[in-house]
């Protein structure tokens, strides 16, 4: 079976592997109903984009695979600047509220969007699901807005959801060639979070090998090592997403 895939011009085609009878004959009508898929979530995306722009609200994208520690870096990020800032998260899951529990009590208000709710299940966000949950958040209150996607490499970079930047953790027990195997997600963000350094010292790992391999991939992005448990980083990571208010995108 192919794989489709969209590029960052918004083309989208399918990839094949060898020989898939029947996919090769109707690849044509399936990539059309994926463009027509694609252009209907850009068009909800941009109206997401709107309803962040007259809010004030400026607003992340976060995403990495299952485990990174997105949900452990957020703790941290509300104790640090939930004072200063009014934060909302909109949280993704595919189901429970286990994130999202882990978040309430920081100050930040927190919306749940299960995708295996009405969506199928999927392994990402788009911007319906993302508009779905901003009824749920008093938007016109906020002054940033962090939506944690689902947890996966692939598909979520693929999806714009109205989103002011693309962040991403990275945990360095996943390996220095992530970058060149997921370049989509890695090429997609501005923002690079090296989670779990504290592990380094225990770990077979070539930390100047992955930053190498990232900076192959995209060498714009923004890269703070970090640790989710010991709080290292955290500063620089919360820099980073105040200085999103004095930039123009």
């Amino acid at each position: 079976m192919g794989r489709f895939h969209r590029h960052p011009d918004g083309t989208a085609h399918e990839h094949h592997a060898g020989d898939h009878g029947g996919y090769a004959v109707t690849g044509t009508s399936r990539v059309a109903v994926l463009e027509d898929i694609f252009s209907e979530n850009d068009r909800v995306a941009a109206e997401n984009r709107a309803r962040f722009d007259v809010a004030g609200v400026r607003t992340v994208n976060l995403m990495s695979s299952p485990g990174a520690g997105k949900t452990s870096l957020l703790t941290h990020t509300l104790a640090r600047l939930a004072a200063d800032l009014r934060i909302g998260i909109l949280e993704g899951d595919i189901a429970t509220s286990i994130d999202a529990d882990r978040l309430e009590g920081f100050g930040a208000a927190v919306a749940l969007v299960n995708t295996g709710a009405g969506f199928g299940g999927e392994c990402h966000l788009d911007a319906v699901m993302v508009q779905s949950g901003l009824h749920r958040l008093p938007l016109a209150d906020l002054d940033l807005l962090v939506i944690e996607n689902v947890g996966n490499l692939v598909c979520p970079a693929e999806f714009n959801v109205g989103e002011h930047a693309k962040a991403m953790v990275y945990a360095v027990t996943e390996g220095e060639e992530k970058p060149l195997k997921y370049p989509v997600m890695f090429r997609a963000v501005d923002a690079v979070v090296v989670n779990k350094v504290d592990l380094l010292p225990y770990l077979d790992f070539d930390l100047d090998l992955f930053l190498s391999n990232l900076h192959d991939v995209n060498p714009k992005a923004t890269v703070i090592q970090a640790s989710a448990r010991t709080g290292a980083g955290v500063d620089e990571w919360c820099g980073w997403l105040t200085g999103l208010f004095s930039e123009i995108r």
